[in-house]
């Protein structure tokens, strides 16, 4: 069974890839959000740019933060963005 789960950029990242949000199909060995990450950077010249370093990304699995070892199965919506700061 495929999954469809939309997919949510802010800041830099959707600059980097020039939309604010798309639905992807999760491919099968996608089961992580880091895997389904590696899966788009590998896929497309834009994803490389924006997905380049892992470590500068942070993720919400419908609407929960999570790292990239969070299991997709049965989410909908995946943002990704930079890291925040206050002030």
């Amino acid at each position: 069974m495929t999954q469809e789960i939309n997919m949510i950029y802010f800041a830099w990242v959707k600059e980097r890839l020039g939309r604010d949000e798309e639905t992807v199909i999760c491919p099968q060995n996608a089961k992580t959000v880091g895997q389904l990450v590696e899966h788009l950077r590998d896929s497309d010249a834009s994803y490389q740019a924006a997905f380049c370093d892992m470590n500068k990304l942070r993720f919400a699995l419908d609407h929960d933060f999570v790292g990239p070892d969070k299991l997709l199965a049965g989410a909908r919506e995946l943002a990704i963005f930079p890291p925040v700061t206050g002030g």
